[in-house]
C-alpha cells in the first residue's frame, strides 16, 4: 500500500486513510436510499436502482482511487437523478431505458471533453456567477420535490402552490427529520444526513407510516435495470437538449467538486492542466464512471463533495476512496432496510441538500447586474418550471443577450456563446419541451 499510494509523500498512514475513507461513507451514504426513492418514481424497479446505485459508487470510487490516487467518493448525484425522474420521464415522456441511453451517450461526450481538455475550456468559459446560479437552482429543484413529496407544499388552482396539512404524520415526520439533520450537522456529527434518515424511518415504522422489511439480506437482483439502456431510443426527436443539459451540469458539479477537493488537500498546484497529471486522471474517472453507471442502472455518477469530510479527517491518497468503495459494496447486503425507508424519510434529506446548494447564491457578483440577473433567472426558472433544462436555458441566452445589450459582449467566453446559441436553436425548432 505504501508503495502503490505513496502515502508517505502525502503525508498520511493506513489508519488515517481508512478512517477518512469511514467518514466520507457516512457523509455520502444516504444516497443509497434516496436515489431509488427517485429513479423508482419513473417504474425502475426499486431494488435493482439500490444495487446499481451501490456498484455504480464502489465502481466509481474505485477508479477513482486505484487510477487517480485522489480521496476522492463517487456515487450517482443529486440533481441529475432528479432531472432524470422528473424532467426527462416525467416531463417529456420518455421512457427510464431511453432516459438511461441519454445517460450512456452524455458519459461518453463527457469522456471525450475530458479526454481532449475541452472540458476544462468550458468550465474556465462559464463565468462563477452562472455557475453558482445553476447550483443554486437544482438546489431549489431538489427543495421542491422534497416540498411536495412530504406533503408539506400542495398543488392549488387559485395560487397554483399552497401550504399542505401540516398534521398529516408524514408531513410531521419529514418536518423532524429536518430539524434532527440540521441539528446533528450543527453539532458537527459525522453521517447527519444518514442518521436523520434512519430516525425518521424507524419513527415511521413505529407509527405504522411504513412497513418494516428487515434490515440484511443478499443482495438483490440487479437484473431489471443491467443493460436495459436504450440507446438508439435516447437518440429520437427532442433528446438532444437532455444530453446537453447532462454534460454541461456534469461539467459543473464534478469538475468544480474535484478542484474544489483536491484543493482543499493540497493535491494540485498552481499551473496549466498537464501539469497536474493527478487532476487528468481524476476527470477520466469520473466520466468513465458516468458510463458504468448508466448500464448498470441508475443516473450519472459524479465525484461527491461530501469527501471533503474524508480530507478534513486526514484522506490525501486513493487509499481513502478505495475504503468508500468497499463500504459501498457491503452496504448492497442492507437492501431490505433500503426498502423500509419511506419518502418522508428521504424527504428531509433532500431539503437539507437542498438548503447545502442554495448557499452557491453567495458567489454571485451583486454589484454587476449584469452577473447577477442571469444568475437569478437560472435560479427560479429551475423550480418553477420544474426543469433543470429550462433553467440553464433561460440562463445563458439571458447572459449572453445581457452582456451584448450592455455593450460588454467582448466579456462574454466563446463557451458561453456556444451554449446559448445550442439553446436558442432548441426554442426556435422544439419549442419548450
Amino acid at each position: 500500500m505504501e508503495r502503490y499510494f505513496k502515502l508517505a509523500r502525502h503525508g498520511t498512514t493506513v489508519r488515517t486513510e481508512v478512517i477518512a475513507g469511514i467518514t466520507t461513507f457516512l457523509t455520502m451514504a444516504y444516497i443509497i436510499f434516496v436515489n431509488p426513492d427517485i429513479l423508482s418514481t419513473t417504474g425502475m424497479d426499486r431494488n435493482a436502482v439500490f444495487v446499481a446505485t451501490c456498484l455504480a459508487a464502489a465502481i466509481g470510487s474505485a477508479v477513482m482511487g486505484l487510477w487517480a490516487n485522489w480521496p476522492i467518493g463517487m456515487a450517482p448525484g443529486m440533481g441529475l437523478n432528479a432531472f432524470f425522474a422528473f424532467t426527462v420521464v416525467g416531463a417529456m415522456g420518455f421512457t427510464w431505458q431511453q432516459a438511461l441511453g441519454a445517460v450512456f451517450i452524455s458519459g461518453l461526450i463527457f469522456l471525450f471533453l475530458s479526454a481532449t481538455g475541452i472540458r476544462r475550456w468550458l468550465v474556465a468559459g462559464i463565468p462563477v456567477s452562472m455557475r453558482s446560479g445553476v447550483a443554486a437552482g437544482i438546489g431549489m429543484f431538489l427543495g421542491i420535490i422534497a416540498l411536495q413529496s412530504s406533503g408539506i407544499v400542495v398543488d392549488s388552482p387559485a395560487t397554483l402552490v399552497t401550504l399542505g396539512d401540516l398534521t398529516a404524520p408524514g408531513t410531521l415526520l419529514t418536518i423532524a427529520g429536518f430539524f434532527i439533520i440540521v441539528a446533528l450537522d450543527a453539532l458537527r456529527v459525522t453521517g447527519a444526513i444518514l442518521i436523520g434518515i434512519l430516525v425518521i424511518t424507524v419513527a415511521a415504522i413505529g407509527l405504522g407510516v411504513s412497513q418494516f422489511g428487515g434490515v440484511v439480506s443478499m443482495p438483490p437482483s440487479i437484473a431489471p435495470t443491467l443493460l436495459q439502456l436504450d440507446v438508439w431510443g435516447a437518440l429520437g426527436f427532442g433528446i438532444a437538449q437532455v444530453i446537453l443539459v447532462m454534460v454541461l451540469v456534469e461539467v459543473f458539479d464534478a469538475t468544480g467538486t474535484l478542484i474544489g477537493v483536491a484543493k482543499r488537500a493540497g493535491l494540485l498546484n498552481e499551473g496549466p492542466a498537464h501539469t497536474n497529471p493527478g487532476l487528468s486522471r481524476a476527470l477520466m474517472a469520473d466520466s468513465t464512471a458516468i458510463t458504468v453507471g448508466s448500464m448498470l442502472g441508475t443516473s450519472s455518477t459524479t465525484a461527491y463533495v461530501e469527501s471533503a469530510s474524508g480530507v478534513q479527517a486526514g484522506g490525501r491518497t486513493g487509499l481513502t476512496a478505495l475504503v468508500v468503495a468497499v463500504l459501498f459494496l457491503l452496504a448492497m447486503f442492507f437492501a431490505p432496510l433500503a426498502g423500509s425507508v419511506p419518502a418522508y424519510a428521504t424527504a428531509p434529506a433532500l431539503l437539507y441538500v437542498a438548503t447545502l446548494m442554495v448557499r452557491e447564491l453567495s458567489e454571485i457578483a451583486w454589484d454587476d447586474v449584469t452577473e447577477a440577473a442571469p444568475a437569478v433567472l437560472t435560479a427560479l426558472v429551475m423550480p418553477f418550471t420544474y426543469s433543470i433544462a429550462n433553467g440553464l436555458a433561460f440562463g445563458f441566452i439571458s447572459y449572453a443577450a445581457i452582456k451584448l445589450l450592455t455593450g460588454k459582449a467582448s466579456q462574454v467566453h466563446a463557451a458561453t456563446w456556444i451554449v446559448a446559441a445550442l439553446f436558442v436553436i432548441k426554442f426556435a425548432f422544439f419549442g419548450g419541451h
